[in-house]
């Protein structure tokens, strides 16, 4: 009994403290003043009506290039959750990264990315295997041992002067495309965002073999999780509101990005 009410104290405590550093990454992020400045260059009359017409055909080129159709049964549904999470990026997320970016460094940050990349290396050698690339497997291998220990757990990351310690990273959805298992339907997942089913399907495969999903208790496995996306998002504020400005209907754009991306890294 006294174990017990023990192990509840200690989870509760460790609650409590991820909630208060989570209110402050979130505080700092929106009392951050960070702004960017952009230098503006003046063009002619005639340079810019050429690079209207540049930009034109340039569309028109893009616009005929073929995109792989995907069935889209549920766009109701799935506009209402891209909607959900482009809230929740933009009042939530957007600022607790803000906030941990402008209290952490950016050298801890990549080191951190960097490790969680590393501690991945399950998921990327068995879809290796399962795709019969054998010679990336050994790659991904010897890259997985030199980070672990040249690199202090992988924080580090020497093998990145090496190309041939950096093969393209797979995952069970790409491997299930491998295998000529069709991408079914477009689905907007509530948090995740963008993926179809044969995608969210891989994606239940690559928890199984990810070994952060086996720390326990599970409250302490979904805050490193967490934590990963937190940290991941801090590196990359920006790129989402920049497609998001430059597309008519942020939804088919991007549905669009990610279906040509997830057929690019079948391919590769």
């Amino acid at each position: 009994m006294y174990n017990y009410g023990r192990g509840v104290l200690q989870g509760n405590h460790t609650a409590l403290i991820s909630f208060t550093l989570v209110f402050i990454f979130f505080f700092v992020g929106c009392s951050a003043n960070c702004p960017k400045a952009f230098a503006q260059e003046t063009d002619t009359g005639e340079e810019t009506a050429l690079q209207d017409e540049y930009d034109e055909w340039i569309d028109d080129l893009e616009e005929e290039e073929s995109v792989t159709q995907v069935r889209d049964p549920l766009e109701r549904l799935n506009r209402v959750i891209f909607a959900f999470n482009d809230f929740f990026y933009f009042k939530f997320l957007k600022p607790v990264a803000r906030g941990y970016g402008f209290i952490t460094p950016e050298p801890v940050r990549v080191r951190v990315k960097n490790f969680f990349y590393n501690i991945g290396f399950p998921v990327r050698f068995v879809n290796d295997i399962f795709q019969i690339k054998f010679k990336r497997a050994g790659q991904g291998t010897c890259r997985f041992v030199f980070n672990s220990t040249v690199g202090i757990l992988g924080f580090f990351n020497p093998a990145q002067k090496y190309p041939w310690l950096n093969p393209p990273q797979e995952d069970t959805g790409q491997t299930l495309g491998t295998w000529g298992i069709g991408n079914g339907f477009y689905i907007v997942l509530p948090i995740l965002g963008p993926s179809t089913l044969r995608d969210s399907v891989g994606f239940a495969g690559d928890c199984f073999l990810q070994p952060v999903s086996y720390i326990k208790p599970f409250y302490i496995s979904l805050g490193a999780r967490s934590y990963e996306i937190v940290n991941k998002t801090s590196l990359s504020i920006g790129e989402y509101e920049d497609l998001k400005e430059s597309a008519l209907d942020p939804y088919i754009a991007f549905k669009d990005a990610y279906i040509q991306y997830r057929e690019k890294a079948i391919q590769e």
